[in-house]
């Protein structure tokens, strides 16, 4: 159940930065005020409200589980990262970058055993 737990923390987590990144795709960013109007964009707030549920599946994770095994977990976060910028956003991923993804998985499968 904490291994789902932490799955669902990390779907959220890249979904709440992907629903940022949709709201403000076509903001220019001058300065704070932008920034400021930028964060009422229902996309943004939408990415804030999945950032929320998040911490608190998070703190009901870090008490039923060592920070040691979830945080290395957590970075998988990373590599489901990479695959929403292919597949929302059209991204090019490098080779370098896949040898990155690839080290990633080998470390969090490393932690858990």
């Amino acid at each position: 159940m904490n291994y789902l737990l932490i799955f669902i923390n990390i779907v959220l987590l890249v979904s709440g930065q992907t629903l940022w990144k949709i709201g403000i795709a076509h903001v220019q960013i001058k300065g704070l005020k932008s920034v400021l109007l930028a964060m009422f964009s229902p996309w943004v707030i939408a990415g804030i409200v999945l950032y929320v549920i998040a911490t608190v599946v998070w703190i009901y994770l870090l008490s039923k589980m060592p920070l040691s095994l979830l945080y290395p977990l957590q970075s998988l976060a990373y590599v489901m990262a990479v695959v929403v910028a292919i597949f929302v956003f059209k991204e090019q991923v490098s080779i370098l970058r896949w040898v990155g993804v690839a080290v990633i998985l080998l470390g969090a499968a490393l932690v858990v055993k």
